[in-house]
């Protein structure tokens, strides 16, 4: 007998393909994602929106699934699909509490297993890290590793490289720049 967890991660890896489909152009992957989504949809917002009339739930899961439509290419791909869906429907029953000057409290009972799920660094995140860094000056890549990836202090890192906090600070705002830079070219 199969957990619900394990048909919740068969049914996440199933909308992520059919996302990730759908931000390539395959059209019918998009149109076969919406008509699995909004069933769970719905239900999500009847839930959420309890304190409103009923009718307006149909409305909230059509700007639902408008916004989904319109900002698809915002999901990144790193996380189930499925939080992402959450997110849009969270803020648009937000939305339709405040349209009507209701103060909203939402129950993080909803989402807590979601909260707790702890995703892990992606597989290639340190590889893709190391390419990227190869590809600027080590001084840079060593402020990079040290303040971004490692946590250090700005002061720390400086001082480990044999340069002012000041300078240091300079330094990796450049680098971060030029990474942004290189990793737009790279789409």
């Amino acid at each position: 007998m199969r957990s619900r967890t394990e048909g919740a991660l068969d049914q996440d890896r199933i909308w992520d393909d059919l996302m990730h489909r759908a931000n390539q152009g395959d059209g019918a992957a998009f149109l076969q994602f919406l008509t699995q989504v909004t069933p769970r949809l719905r239900g999500l917002i009847r839930a959420r929106g309890r304190g409103l009339p009923p009718d307006l739930h149909e409305d909230i899961l059509q700007e639902v699934l408008l916004a989904i439509h319109l900002k698809r290419g915002s999901w990144d791909g790193t996380g189930p699909v499925r939080f992402w869906l959450y997110a849009v429907a969270r803020h648009k029953v937000v939305d339709a509490f405040r349209r009507r000057g209701r103060r909203v409290h939402l129950p993080l009972d909803d989402v807590a297993e979601m909260l707790a799920a702890d995703t892990g660094p992606a597989p290639l995140a340190a590889r893709d890290a190391d390419r990227m860094l190869g590809m600027i000056d080590a001084r840079s890549a060593a402020l990079v590793r040290a303040v971004r990836l490692e946590g250090q202090s700005t002061e720390d890192a400086a001082a480990r490289i044999g340069v002012t906090p000041g300078t240091a600070r300079v330094v990796l705002h450049r680098a971060m720049k030029r990474l942004a830079e290189l990793a737009e070219r790279m789409k």
